[in-house]
């Protein structure tokens, strides 16, 4: 019964999306065919290196649903080339990392953006892709990576940076012992370490000084797919920008990214002070940034999801009661909004998508299209206007009662759109 449920909820819920084609939703494919061509060579044999996806972005990118799901779908069609690049340590409460589980001992986090609740870090040094700086100040702190034998690797990278007194560290998988001495105040450096044979258990740890791991990441050195997922629960693209350009460019260039993934937009939308040509501008920078730091990888852009709230005095109730109503603000609740709000408007006791929402979305597909980077419109992924609150039904649903985030079913469905429009780009 449930698998019947999903189909149907899928034919239902997104019956708008029935006649989209790939162009249609994936936008300026042509951006992506140097990424195409890696995939092409390497089901022909005439490459060996993995290709790798790095996805940067949100909440949506920290859960790993959709991003997980689109790797299983490369794997499946191209082999696995590993776990890829990996946020250190556990920063949230009840994270998971797909295919690995990661333990830490001895370290202290380091945030770019605080979780709620959570006093902001002393900005100590510079953050990299993941956003997490994981420190340890004395000898003995350990870092531990124990992968599903699907991730198994035969490469593990380290970028990371020491004190002022260096750092002897020690990198052990299974059998295999690698010394690694750095000296003092080196800047973002990465260190990769090539195995005999492929390996489940690598441990990373500090036996004189101190050290900070900015990221790290598992490969296999030949064949298959790799995709990276790096998200920041509560990110905006802005607090992206603020990363350090050389902990960047020494990552990226350890790391050799295929395609680059920006997936923000979710909490710009649902901000009441963003200008959309900043807006716009900001992003036009990132995606150059992006490129000269990685060499000139292509960059896809995920235009924001479809997402939904209700009065915001009704949100925390309305998460617990049911609210069957959704239809977009009007012309003139658009304008009036601050005044519905602060007079509690009945008209506002429905879900509807945030009034920024559409206009960050529209502010990233022409930053995308200024710049020659593909736009993915994942609004109408999601069956367009609305389809956040249409996933949120049946039985199982697809998104959460939060009408922003996505349940382990809908991941995959958005995973298998995705997928779909990125492999018909690649045929034509």
């Amino acid at each position: 019964m449930r698998i019947a449920a999903l189909a149907l909820l899928l034919g239902l819920a997104c019956a708008p999306l029935a006649a989209a084609t790939a162009p249609e939703r994936l936008s300026d494919a042509g951006a992506l065919q140097s990424f195409e061509a890696a995939l092409r060579d390497l089901q022909a044999g005439r490459r060996t290196r993995p290709v790798h996806v790095l996805q940067i972005g949100d909440s949506h990118s920290a859960a790993d649903l959709i991003s997980g799901a689109l790797r299983d779908r490369l794997q499946a069609r191209y082999g696995s080339g590993g776990r890829g690049v990996l946020i250190p340590g556990a920063p949230y409460p009840g994270l998971v990392q797909r295919l690995v589980d990661v333990q830490a001992s001895g370290w202290r986090i380091e945030y770019s953006l605080a979780p709620a609740g959570r006093a902001p870090t002393p900005a100590s040094g510079p953050y990299g892709l993941s956003g997490f700086r994981l420190v340890a100040d004395s000898p003995g702190a350990r870092l531990s990576l124990a992968a599903e034998p699907a991730a198994g690797f035969d490469r593990a990278t380290v970028c990371l940076e020491t004190g002022h007194a260096g750092a002897d560290l020690v990198v052990t998988a299974g059998q295999e012992r690698r010394p690694v001495s750095l000296p003092a105040d080196s800047g973002p450096t990465c260190r990769a370490f090539d195995f005999p044979a492929l390996q489940t258990r690598l441990d990373l740890t500090v036996e004189r000084g101190g050290a900070t791991v900015l990221s790290w990441a598992s490969f296999r050195r030949e064949g298959g797919v790799v995709l990276s997922n790096l998200g920041v629960v509560g990110a905006q693209l802005s607090h992206f920008a603020q990363r350090d350009d050389r902990a960047l460019a020494v990552e990226l260039e350890a790391y050799r990214p295929d395609l680059i993934v920006l997936a923000f937009g979710t909490n710009e939308g649902f901000a009441s002070d963003i200008d959309p040509v900043a807006y716009e501008q900001l992003l036009r920078d990132q995606i150059r940034r992006l490129r000269r730091l990685s060499g000139g990888a292509p960059v896809l852009v995920l235009g924001a999801p479809d997402a939904a709230t209700i009065r915001p005095d009704l949100l925390t109730d309305g998460i617990d009661r049911e609210y069957p109503a959704c239809g977009g603000l009007s012309e003139a609740e658009r304008r009036d909004y601050a005044t519905l709000v602060e007079h509690r408007s009945p008209a506002l006791e429905r879900w509807y998508a945030p009034p920024m929402l559409d206009v960050v979305r529209t502010a990233q597909r022409r930053a995308a299209a200024a710049e020659g980077a593909a736009f993915w419109d994942w609004e109408q992924a999601m069956g367009g206007a609305c389809g956040a609150h249409a996933l949120t039904a049946g039985d199982p649903p697809l998104m959460r009662r939060d009408h922003v985030h996505f349940t382990a079913h809908g991941g995959a469905m958005i995973a298998e759109r995705l997928f779909d429009d990125l492999m018909r780009a690649g045929e034509n």
